[in-house]
């Protein structure tokens, strides 16, 4: 890792490096995934409301002006200078931004991968990543090394001969600098091997496995080896949400996806996340999204 070379680098000046880097390689509104979807540079010319979609697990720097998202059922304010990791698997909205075409909205996040950060945990010393948090949602100022890794992350975007071979190198420091610093705590209460959060990990993706199936809570409780207790405690602490309500928005935010990424209809939609009823179906996204359907898709995609 590179602490002390970055730590002569004031954040400021960093923050600004990264800046021009992102609007060059950014000059629209939009998002931008480097080759492999390694990471991801995100530009925002006018305030965002709304925008509703289901994180994957996921740690960010913002480079230029802020925004309030709601992560869970956790409102979180985050601004220049700021990193954020969500831990698990949340669905979020965006519920105010900083921006102007004069001065973006701009940040750089990547995908928390859970092996890097289970290996990366043997190879430290027992209680050396912090005090353990509860929930799935960490924000704080960034260090200096941190953001010095972003750039450096970023900037192969300008040699794409070495980013196959770098940005590995560089998102691995990426996940060693979390763990020893602010978000240790986070991390190591979602990731340790034995963690009771960790098992709350599996019990996510054994809902995912099983979106369209019918479930009773004991099923889920029964695959992480918890008692129906102690998941509800556990779930709600790491969450915001019951596992079944977690559940419905998971459905929900995979019918949104289905039919505006692949033009499906609310009918086959509904049917594809386990929906009998389209009534049902309907009234459930309205009451989460704000419009039924079909009004709902009509004004995400601008017709």
């Amino acid at each position: 890792m590179t602490q002390t070379s970055s730590a002569r680098v004031p954040l400021a000046a960093t923050l600004e490096r990264l800046a021009a880097l992102l609007c060059r390689e950014l000059p629209e509104d939009g998002r931008r995934a480097a080759p492999g979807g390694m990471f991801f540079l995100v530009r925002h010319d006018r305030p965002s409301l709304g925008g509703h979609c289901f994180e994957k697990p996921l740690a960010s720097l913002v480079v230029q002006g802020g925004k309030r998202i709601l992560l869970g059922s956790r409102e979180v304010a985050i601004h220049a200078g700021q990193s954020m990791v969500a831990a698990v698997d949340l669905p979020s909205a965006t519920l105010s931004m900083e921006a102007t075409p004069e001065r973006p909205f701009l940040s750089l996040f990547f995908l928390l991968d859970r092996r890097i950060l289970s290996d990366l945990l043997l190879e430290l010393p027992a209680g050396g990543v912090g005090e353990a948090a509860p929930a799935g949602v960490s924000v704080t100022d960034a260090t200096p090394d941190y953001a010095d890794a972003m750039l450096r992350l970023a900037a192969l975007l300008e040699t794409p001969d070495r980013l196959a071979v770098l940005a590995p190198i560089f998102l691995r420091e990426l996940h060693g600098l979390l763990l020893l610093g602010p978000h240790g705590g986070v991390l190591r209460a979602l990731y340790a091997r034995g963690s009771k959060n960790r098992q709350i990990i599996e019990a996510i993706a054994y809902l995912r496995r099983n979106l369209t199936q019918p479930l009773r809570v004991e099923d889920v409780a029964r695959e992480a080896h918890m008692s129906v207790s102690s998941l509800h405690r556990h779930f709600k602490g790491v969450t915001g949400f019951s596992p079944l309500q977690f559940r419905k928005k998971l459905r929900l935010h995979e019918a949104l996806r289905l039919m505006l990424t692949e033009n499906e209809r609310a009918a086959t939609a509904a049917a594809a996340v386990g929906y009998e009823s389209v009534t049902q179906f309907t009234r459930e996204y309205k009451r989460m999204f704000g419009e039924p359907p079909h009004r709902d898709i009509a004004r995400r995609r601008g017709d």
